[in-house]
């Protein structure tokens, strides 16, 4: 194409696009560097072909894409500290669910007149068919 022509998304061929994704995920080539060795135009381009054909998770925020971005041979054992620190934070994560969802069972009660507690089966009330 000659110098000065806009180019589309449709310009470039999906196994062009594949292969800078590839490069890009392996860590051989940054987004902003594949744009310039191979004069792909636009500031969204690669972008958006890493996200239609890359191998990440953009539905989720910045932090999880960086943890699930790790290839298995790039996992490293953590240390007990580190260990600890995750295990925290997953039992902070669900504290604060479980807060959540106790606040919302007591709108539910309070404001609603839903009962949501469990039925206990006694030694009397057992189910027809059942042996003891």
């Amino acid at each position: 194409m000659a110098q000065g022509v806009k180019r589309t998304q449709r310009d470039y061929l999906l196994a062009f696009k594949l292969a800078v994704v590839d490069q890009i995920e392996k860590g051989e080539l940054t987004y902003k560097q594949a744009q310039e060795r191979y004069g792909i135009q636009g500031r969204s381009t690669v972008l958006v072909w890493l996200r239609k054909h890359g191998r990440q998770d953009w539905s989720q925020g910045a932090s999880l894409r960086a943890q699930r971005s790790t290839t298995m041979s790039d996992i490293q054992p953590l240390t007990p500290e580190q260990r600890i620190k995750e295990l925290e934070q997953q039992l902070d994560l669900m504290r604060q669910k479980a807060q959540f969802f106790e606040a919302f069972v007591h709108v539910l009660e309070q404001d609603y007149g839903v009962s949501l507690a469990k039925k206990r089966l006694g030694k009397s009330s057992r189910r027809p068919g059942s042996k003891g």
